[in-house]
């Protein structure tokens, strides 16, 4: 036991080192991953038990269903909103996000950028495979879909896509009001994003919730390993040179 104590202590100290390959960047990314996979795997549960909270699902989607008829200026917004973040639409800005990224000479952005967004997609696929469960149902429905509902694919799309930004231009920031300034505006444009699914009939409420913790894991674990493979780039520049110091992804 007095042997392996400053191993232990050693392999603590190195994991909440805010230096290091491995440091205290990817431990916070793997807590974020394992928090959300539990919000996730509890709201999963709830849904396939038939829990309390899928009565209130239906409470919600009925209600938000009824003033959604009514027309009017919102429901038109919130359509506009939600067919710009279908599929094609979140593809093609994260396109333009990933070319931007490449001519401001960035290396790992653009690989936490492929897999968090594309690859959180294909993720949502299967997922929504996996527990296959019906869309809410209307008499009058605004949007008619076939494909699966849990979880929501337009709201973890707007996570990881959103998401990233935010902690791309937090990180440029030299400010607290900078860097807390894009989570904010991120924050909005998700539930908006969000809200619009609901509103218009497309999803249950635990739908959203979990579409937002599966999307804040899966971003977490994108974006650590691309600071992983940044500071091991970096590493091995500064083992190679002496003097070679970090860049930034």
């Amino acid at each position: 036991m007095t042997k392996s104590l400053p191993r232990i202590h050693r392999f603590a100290a190195a994991r909440l080192s805010p230096e290091g390959e491995y440091g205290l960047h990817l431990t916070v990314g793997v807590v974020l991953l394992l928090l959300a996979m539990a919000g996730f795997a509890h709201l999963a549960g709830a849904v396939v038990a038939g829990d309390p909270i899928t009565r209130l699902d239906a409470v919600v989607a009925d209600w938000l269903h009824a003033h959604a008829r009514q027309g009017g200026l919102l429901r038109d917004a919130l359509l506009v909103l939600t067919h710009i973040h279908s599929t094609p639409g979140v593809l093609a800005i994260a396109a333009c996000v990933g070319i931007w990224f490449h001519r401001r000479g960035h290396r790992y952005w653009p690989v936490a950028l492929v897999t968090a967004v594309p690859g959180g997609m294909l993720l949502n696929v299967a997922l929504k495979h996996t527990f296959e469960r019906a869309r809410p149902h209307f008499e009058e429905p605004i949007l008619t879909l076939t494909t699966y509902s849990f979880p929501s694919g337009h709201t973890m799309a707007a996570t990881v896509l959103y998401g990233l930004l935010a902690c791309y231009f937090a990180r440029q920031a030299t400010s607290w009001t900078g860097r807390l300034l894009p989570f904010v505006l991120a924050t909005l444009m998700i539930g908006l994003i969000a809200f619009s699914r609901m509103y218009l009939g497309a999803h249950y409420l635990t739908d959203i919730l979990a579409a937002l913790a599966e999307g804040c894991g899966w971003l977490a674990i994108c974006i650590s390993g691309a600071a992983t493979l940044n500071r091991r780039r970096a590493a091995r520049a500064r083992r190679a040179a002496g003097t070679a110091p970090p860049q930034e992804i």
